[in-house]
């Protein structure tokens, strides 16, 4: 942002930053540590149970794939120069409840398993998005119950199972 900033204030680039909370929805990479509602959705629809770091009280502000792309091209058309928006829904939700909600998408009754804490994690993220309702006149339209629904059917579609 730094360097955007530079170049902006010099005349020579005109950028705008936005800020995403925690992006999921279909075809997010299910391999890795980020993308937690891809990594539950893949692991449970094999019958696995996924890990929960923590005691499941953390919490993160998700939003939704299409919402963030909505954000993106109002930006490139309204935004001015140099501008800073937080794109997320303003919502902390803990991952016990994206626990939840991707297992009863999915159909399966088992439970998570409960690992250590990971080392430096931030226990709550939410992001003020206002501005960028102000500014933009964007807002998350898609429910976390609905984008979880749709990624889950993606990942069932994916993975062949029922």
């Amino acid at each position: 942002e730094e360097v955007l900033r530079l170049g902006s204030g010099q005349g020579r680039l005109a950028t705008c930053t936005l800020r995403y909370g925690n992006v999921y929805g279909p075809r997010q990479n299910p391999k890795g540590e980020a993308g937690v509602v891809a990594i539950f959705a893949t692991l449970l629809l094999r019958g696995e149970r996924p890990t929960i770091f923590g005691d499941g009280s953390k919490t993160r502000d998700y939003v939704f794939v299409e919402d963030v792309v909505r954000a993106n091209l109002l930006a490139m058309e309204e935004a001015p120069p140099g501008a800073c928006y937080n794109i997320g829904t303003g919502k902390p939700t803990a991952d016990q409840r994206i626990f939840d909600l991707v297992r009863g998408a999915v159909g399966a009754h088992l439970t998570p398993i409960y690992g250590s804490k990971r080392p430096g994690e931030v226990d709550h993220i939410r992001l003020d998005c206002r501005r960028a309702e102000r500014e933009l006149g964007w807002r998350p339209q898609v429910l976390l119950e609905e984008g979880i629904e749709r990624a889950v059917a993606f990942y069932r579609g994916r993975t062949g199972h029922k």
